[in-house]
């Protein structure tokens, strides 16, 4: 029987985790990790009565803050150790609807290597976002396809679904960037490894309580780290990195 695991970083993010896990789990069998970055807010104790709870939660202490990045790195690892054959990441504000997971898992069981969520493909969108956000983050998208030469419609995401052999492929322990660029880091590498890679869509809404974690300077982290994927692809390889190509769903 194939087993999926579901990675939930988490930063103070107390007001929605109960919710959060039991959508989780009425959505999907899979097992459900959370990451905690020893959050003063309490995430953590809410998180371990949640796996005393129910057999499937799970888990993993962080001693403090370390970023994005590093949080779905270590629970990717985890859910890799525990025999994971599809791993799917996703943010514990219900910026991701947890009843898309079957969708995700469904593309992933289908074929695709690598399943993004995607809100900029026929029948993806926002929700409750001003006007200004939209346009940075269709800039931001814009900016990284460019300078990836990506076809990909939301390579900026965070919603996903990797069989497990697609996380090795990548190669965790390379990975450079934090944030946003993180994401885009990913799909690039997963791209570079030849895999397939498919987009779902998907609306993203804005978070259900407490405060977003985006700032400035990880806005600015994406901006000077994206370039700096191109160029390290061509240093490897030394030729132009191949335009990245999505299939349609």
């Amino acid at each position: 029987m194939t087993q999926a695991w579901v990675v939930i970083p988490t930063y103070n993010e107390a007001e929605n985790l109960p919710a959060l896990v039991a959508a989780v789990r009425a959505s999907t069998s899979a097992s459900v990790l959370v990451v905690d970055d020893n959050s003063p807010d309490g995430t953590g104790h809410i998180a371990d009565g949640l796996a005393v709870a129910y057999p499937e939660v799970h888990v993993l202490h962080r001693p403090a803050k370390a970023g994005l990045a590093a949080a779905y790195v270590a629970g990717f690892q985890r859910a890799l150790a525990e025999g994971a054959d599809y791993v799917l990441e996703m943010d514990a504000d219900f910026s991701h609807d947890p009843a898309d997971l079957p969708r995700l898992l469904e593309a992933a069981r289908a074929g695709a290597d690598v399943v993004l969520g995607s809100r900029y493909v026929p029948g993806g969108g926002v929700d409750g976002w001003s006007l200004d956000r939209q346009i940075l983050s269709r800039a931001g998208g814009l900016y990284a396809r460019t300078v990836l030469s990506s076809s990909i419609r939301d390579l900026t995401g965070g919603f996903k679904c990797f069989r497990a052999d697609a996380l090795r492929a990548i190669g965790l322990d390379a990975l450079a960037a934090d944030g946003f660029a993180f994401q885009v880091e990913t799909t690039f590498r997963a791209a570079r490894a030849g895999l397939r890679i498919e987009e779902v869509p998907i609306v993203f809404r804005e978070r259900r309580a407490g405060h977003s974690k985006m700032s400035p300077a990880i806005a600015a982290e994406a901006i000077w780290r994206i370039p700096g994927m191109r160029l390290a692809a061509r240093r490897r390889d030394l030729a132009p990195a191949p335009a990245m190509t999505a299939l349609p769903h």
